[in-house]
């Protein structure tokens, strides 16, 4: 792994949701979003850019100021949205520490720890039971 100088680490964070990983890169710009090379609303679709992924940048009053690159991996669609604002949320704040009171009150902080439950043994799933017969 390289080492990255000052200025690198400012501008990168990391946004997760159950297995979905995203790393996130901001600059200043035009408020272009780009996920794994592609517009973020071809990725994800422009509803779920303007309500989900722009959430941390219309707290803020930021939309036209800064560009993102977000690489996300891991999980489906929905996962991988919700990493992606929660990594864009992180990198805000690493960038200004002002917006870090802000983006906390809305929530937009907090990493959401639901996972999926894993299997046991003698069960079907995480909790199903085989159907159970008396006679």
């Amino acid at each position: 792994m390289t080492k990255l100088n000052s200025k690198e680490q400012k501008n990168r964070a990391v946004g997760r949701r159950k297995s979905a990983a995203a790393r996130v890169r901001i600059d200043k710009g035009t408020g272009k979003i780009v996920v794994n090379g592609k517009p973020a609303d071809v990725y994800f679709g422009k509803f779920a850019v303007e309500s989900v992924l722009a959430a941390p940048l219309k707290a803020l009053g930021k939309e036209k100021d800064l560009d993102f690159s977000i690489k996300v991996a891991g999980g489906g669609k929905k996962g991988q949205l919700i990493a992606c604002q929660h990594g864009i949320a992180r990198a805000l704040v690493v960038w200004n520490e002002d917006f870090h009171k802000t983006l906390k009150t809305l929530g937009l902080l907090t990493r959401d720890a639901r996972i999926k439950e894993r299997k046991k043994f003698g069960l079907k799933k995480a909790r199903r039971a085989p159907q159970w017969s008396k006679r």
